[in-house]
């Protein structure tokens, strides 16, 4: 035991002075570990960090309180909740809480729930829109004392102080940011007489980036309620809670206590010790259970990471393998001496290991170092980015201990072959620099290919056959593996190509293949990384494809819609005027919508003293395969598959594209304008809406003779019900003559069209909607900024588009991916590069002997790097395209069995299941051009550049 301790301090100590003296090859490998390793250890900090405590969740949701009690929203019936009151459902079932007849009671009394001696603080919170530097701004408003020492936690104070008076307000930090308002300033409220003084900034420690604003009980929200009411505003919704301190805490029986008067509990009792799940109501019931993940789950995702980890140990130690055994090489006189002096071959593995040993052991320090300081250092940016603080910096000694575990592992597997080639080296070749006659492995490459093609028939299976994703992954993932086996034999065939070439890169190829050992790790990590980036660029280029065959437009190209839906469209003039003036318009047309009931009342706005409007579609024309009734609820049993597929190529069953200008019942009120706007090409339109007619794109909406009926509805939930029951909807039906547009003509949302004269004289009250803009030429940037902080100053909420047709989300993922593989192409070359430069000093200095000009240095480094990089890119580009078309196959058949299902499931659907799913394979040319040409090139050249032409001169080898 002695022995073997004292022969591997030996061995150590030789490593670290060898370490010591090749500081350039021993920082580059350090950097290549610790890298990873600083990623890995910020990592688990910041999520460390990130994930509170119970009693940090507490903090931040109920401050110092016992609890915090709010109504359920069911109405004040009795209801079940779960322990953390995250979760909670009426104690009746539903259907029957809605179907029962008589009043529904109203909110649940919060106060009626509370225990003697108890100690109360209000938290209140709704909506309003702010007045601010630039317009209004949405936020919400929180009526808290946040000077109450029970409010400790709920709030960090920033700046200033929190509000004493009625007329005082803090803000958080971000609305501060937004508003351009600072402290001191004063801040109204739209529809609202009172201004608040800004006193102070706070934020809140879990959401960073809400808007809000803290004002005294009772001092905004009740007095802005009745002046919103008062001005026909929309009702300000508040939210009220109740935070309570009671002597010997809020138990789980003083919980379920509340819960029978409708009122949900968050309390610190239970958090901190949770009854047991037979004592909770809620996990009794039928189809609730709490969610835990499943131990499947849990080992799916602990293979995920070990694939991760394990992917990315293999490409560490395939780079960084090749420098060890160029170390080993460089220290073979000295390994020799070792042996010639009594040591044996595990002696010389274990010199070898122990420099893996080393640079592990200094990378993990590094590493784990960097990232405990970076991310102590980086707090504020972590925690600006996630949008929350965290709890405290939390540090775990074990998992950064074992993630420093991982680097000196990756430092030993990376030494293992040459440590093994090393010590089969006999001491006369090593003391005399010979390399000896080394055959290449006749075995390896036989199981490579074995590999390959086992991975490309699993591959195809998965792909022709199978219709799992997994299959076509993991035959894919082999066919690479064997690949990677095959490298050094590949590497080989390369080298017969370097006859025809002249004398540099015929050197550095030759240099390449003798090399095996440093160029086939070197070669494999780009095919590694390129086969990864061009699967995922051939799949996304693909996807994109798809998405783009299947992309509808909202409108015409280039045309752009402003809608205001709320308020009976109170702000669409000043919509109108400001796109007007800052888009370079060219034809404005201004829309309007049929309004039912208040004036005030937004669009699909179902509150009391709201309707809406329909086109009617007579009884004559309506689909019987989408008309349900009391015995076939579902339309399609009425008829047998055969019916069902021919009646869905009758006429009234047509399913039109109704994507596009949202608005109530697809009628608009316009001139003929919008038909420009729309790119709808047919005068007898225009003639029918100045003659008084409707101008509709849908053939079923026109009755025999010849009219488009619109019904008024004030009733809705009279209509919604008459509608479940199959009956007529009630409400006052206006018919208009109508005229057909070409039945089929993309009218992008437009159901029918009626002028504004042809509305007024029929009696329909109409409220402004907005406009539709064709615009001479593409609005710019700068134009877009200016309209949207023009919008931003008006009151609504402008629904703004502007159709510039399929824009692609992939061209920076692409870009992405091919700078990631780049990158790791040059930097893999670039090794192989320095490693074979110093290797093959001896022979630079030979060539120079014997009269070899200097640029051939530079010419040689830069065909070397350019070698290794073409070799990794074309065997990685075709190793890449194989996994992406088995997916894409395997996704076409998926989706086309999903079609034929639904057909079969569903004759009827053939109206609207539309074409059967279009799944290209597309090969991204431009990325692989890059790879192919733009990265070997470029690693060429950037090698040959930082390559000085004259090596320094050496000293006699000592004999």
């Amino acid at each position: 035991m002695t022995h073997w301790f004292h022969s591997w301090r030996a061995a150590v100590r030789i490593a670290r002075r060898d370490a010591w003296r090749a500081k350039g090859r021993s920082l580059l490998v350090l950097a290549m570990i610790a890298l990873p390793i600083l990623g890995v250890s910020a990592a688990d900090l910041t999520l460390r960090s990130a994930e509170l405590s119970t009693e940090e969740s507490l903090s931040r949701s109920i401050g110092t309180a016992d609890a915090r009690l709010r109504d359920s929203g069911y109405g004040g019936v009795p209801i079940y909740q779960d322990p953390p009151g995250e979760m909670s459902t009426p104690v009746a079932d539903e259907d029957d809480k809605v179907s029962s007849p008589g009043p529904k009671p109203g909110a649940a009394p919060l106060a009626s729930v509370l225990p003697a001696g108890v100690t109360t603080l209000s938290d209140s919170s709704g909506n309003a829109k702010l007045t601010t530097e630039h317009g209004l701004l949405q936020t919400e408003v929180r009526e808290l004392k946040a000077a109450d020492p029970m409010a400790n936690g709920l709030l960090t104070l920033l700046d200033g102080r929190y509000p004493q008076r009625a007329d005082e307000v803090a803000v958080t930090e971000h609305f501060l940011d937004t508003s351009g308002l600072k402290v001191g300033s004063s801040v109204g409220v739209r529809g609202f007489d009172r201004t608040y003084r800004i006193v102070g900034v706070y934020e809140l420690p879990g959401e960073l980036t809400t808007l809000q604003v803290n004002a005294l009980p009772g001092a905004f929200l009740a007095p802005y309620a009745k002046a919103a009411e008062k001005a026909g505003l929309q009702p300000v919704d508040i939210q009220a809670t109740q935070l309570v301190q009671v002597p010997g805490g809020f138990t789980w029986n003083m919980v379920k206590a509340a819960n029978e008067k409708g009122v949900v509990v968050i309390s610190r009792a239970v958090a901190l010790d949770p009854p047991a799940r037979s004592e909770v109501p809620l996990y009794q019931k039928d189809g609730w259970t709490p969610w835990e993940q499943s131990l499947a789950a849990q080992a799916g995702v602990l293979v995920m990471v070990a694939t991760v980890v394990g992917l990315a140990m293999l490409e560490i130690c395939l780079l960084a393998g090749p420098a060890f055994a160029v170390g080993a090489r460089r220290s073979r006189r000295q390994l020799g001496l070792v042996g010639a002096n009594g040591g044996d071959r595990r002696h010389i593995r274990a010199i070898v290991l122990s420099g893996g040993l080393v640079i592990g052991a200094a990378a993990a320090v590094v590493g784990t170092g960097l990232g405990l300081v970076l991310t102590y250092a980086l707090r504020p940016v972590l925690e600006g980015y996630i949008g929350r603080r965290f709890g405290s910096f939390d540090v775990r000694p074990l998992e950064l201990l074992g993630i420093a575990l991982l680097a000196v592992l990756t430092g030993l597997f990376a030494a293992i072959v040459p440590a093994i080639t090393s010590s089969r080296q006999s001491v006369l070749a090593s003391l005399t620099g010979r390399r000896g006659v080394r055959r290449s492995n006749r075995v390896l490459p036989l199981v490579g290919l074995g590999a390959v093609l086992l991975g490309a028939a699993i591959a195809l299976y998965g792909a022709v056959i199978s219709d799992h994703f997994a299959v076509v992954a993991g035959g894919s993932a082999l066919a690479e593996l064997g690949v990677v086996a095959m490298t050094p034999a590949l590497v080989g065939l390369f080298g017969r190509v370097g006859r025809w070439l002249p004398l540099s890169p015929r050197l550095a190829l030759r240099d390449a293949v003798r090399n095996r050992g440093r160029t086939a790790p070197a070669v494999a990590a780009v095919l590694a990384a390129v086969a990864g980036t061009v699967a995922v660029a051939t799949y996304t280029a693909s996807d994109e494809r798809q998405q783009r065959a299947e992309y509808t437009a909202v409108l015409p190209h280039g045309a752009v819609s402003a809608l205001v839906a709320e308020e009976g469209g109170r702000d669409a003039p000043a919509a109108r005027e400001a796109v007007q003036r800052l888009f370079p318009v060219d034809v404005r047309a201004d829309l309007e919508r049929v309004s039912v009931g208040r004036a005030d009342c937004s669009m699909h706005d179902g509150s009391e003293g709201c309707g809406r409007s329909e086109v009617v579609v007579p009884k004559a024309n309506e689909c019987p395969l989408w008309v349900s009734t009391k015995e076939h609820p579902d339309p399609a049993q009425r008829f047998s598959r055969e019916e069902a597929r021919k009646l869905a190529k009758d006429w009234r069953c047509k399913e039109y594209d109704d994507y596009g200008i949202n608005v109530e019942g697809g009628l608009l009120v316009a001139d003929a304008k919008v038909l420009k706007v729309l790119g709808i090409e047919d005068a007898g339109a225009a003639q029918a809406l100045a003659a008084g007619k409707v101008v509709t794109f849908r053939k079923p909406m026109v009755d025999a003779s010849g009219k488009v009926g619109i019904r008024l509805i004030t009733d809705i939930p009279a209509a919604d019900e008459a509608q479940m029951e199959g009956k007529e909807p009630p409400g006052r039906v206006v018919s208009l003559p109508a005229h057909l547009v070409d039945d089929g003509r993309r009218s992008y949302g437009v159901t029918a069209l009626v002028s504004p004269a042809t509305a007024k004289a029929a009696g329909l009250t109409t409220v402004p909607l907005g406009a539709l803009f064709s615009t001479e030429r593409m609005p710019d940037s700068e134009q877009r900024q200016k309209l949207d902080a023009a919008l931003a100053k008006i009151g609504s909420d402008v629904e703004l588009h502007l159709e510039e047709g399929y824009v692609s989300q992939n061209d920076i993922v692409l870009l992405a991916l091919a700078v990631f593989a780049g990158l790791v192409t040059i930097g893999a070359a670039g090794i192989a590069t320095g490693l074979a430069q110093a290797d093959a000093e001896a022979d630079l200095k030979t060539l120079a002997a014997v009269g070899a000009p200097p640029r051939v240095r530079r010419t040689l480094s830069g065909f070397q790097c350019g070698v290794v990089a073409t070799m990794g890119v074309v065997l990685g580009s075709a190793m890449g395209v194989l996994p992406a078309i088995g997916l894409r196959l395997t996704e076409a058949r998926q989706q086309q069995k999903w079609y034929e299902q639904a057909l079969e499931e569903n004759p009827a659907g053939a109206a609207f299941l539309g074409d059967p799913p279009y799944v290209p394979i597309v090969i991204p040319w431009e990325t692989l051009g890059a790879l192919l040409v733009l990265v070997p090139l470029g690693a060429a050249v950037l090698a040959a550049l930082v390559t000085r032409s004259r090596g320094a001169l050496a000293r006699r080898a000592a004999t």
